[in-house]
């Protein structure tokens, strides 16, 4: 459905197209979000960050989790996933996700906090929603810092996760619901885990205003 996370978050940029140039602000969910968020925000001459938010995996099954967690504390937890772990290993996953939210606060945002939230409208951006924990940990950190609409904005979506979003938000904006969705990665043509020099390169671009082509990390990302 999409070549990649250029051409998605161009296409999303598009039907997003109401709020351009309405002063709002877009974050991204790193990595993977990160260039669609990028697209969304030039197109629409938002403002644009990331913000930094962490899936709560199990301890035998990393890729599956049980929850997720965000940088300001706001925590979701699917509590019948969660129900047979002792609280204390609970506990201490979300210590190890905490670690790793600040180290990507440091290393990806340079240290600087979020732009101010109250008040506005932001829109929430990843490349694709399959469980939806990362996004309801996002939806709940901008609630809690007085947003005042919140939109979430996809690629792909499972359904029932999107429909389950609806009732969170002022608004969703998802291009593909499949039928038979199983991973974000079934619909990009080009596909891969992106690293954090990406990212870094991705901000830095946006930072200087200029077009650059961000992937030339010679230019862009130091030693």
């Amino acid at each position: 459905m999409f070549i990649d996370r250029k051409d998605a978050g161009e296409k999303l940029a598009r039907a997003l197209e109401k709020y351009r140039d309405k002063n709002v602000l877009a974050l991204a969910i790193p990595r993977g979000g990160v260039e669609v968020g990028y697209q969304v925000a030039d197109y629409l001459n938002a403002e644009f960050s990331i913000i930094i938010t962490r899936k709560l995996p199990f301890p035998d099954n990393p890729e599956a989790g049980f929850g997720a967690i965000a940088e300001d504390g706001s925590t979701f937890i699917i509590r019948g996933a969660a129900a047979w772990l002792p609280e204390e290993t609970i506990e201490a996953i979300k210590r190890d996700q905490i670690e790793e939210i600040e180290r990507r606060k440091k290393v990806l945002r340079g240290g600087r906090p979020l732009p101010p939230i109250a008040g506005r409208t932001v829109i929430l951006i990843d490349d694709g929603i399959a469980m939806g924990s990362t996004m309801t940990a996002s939806i709940f950190s901008c609630r809690n810092q007085g947003a005042g609409r919140i939109v979430v904005a996809a690629p792909v979506a499972g359904k029932e996760v999107a429909q389950a979003l609806e009732d969170m938000v002022d608004e969703v904006v998802v291009l593909e619901t499949p039928p038979f969705f199983r991973a974000v990665a079934q619909v990009y043509r080009n596909w891969y885990d992106v690293p954090d020099s990406e990212v870094i390169a991705i901000l830095r671009a946006w930072e200087e205003g200029a077009n650059l082509l961000y992937r030339d990390f010679n230019n862009l990302v130091p030693d």
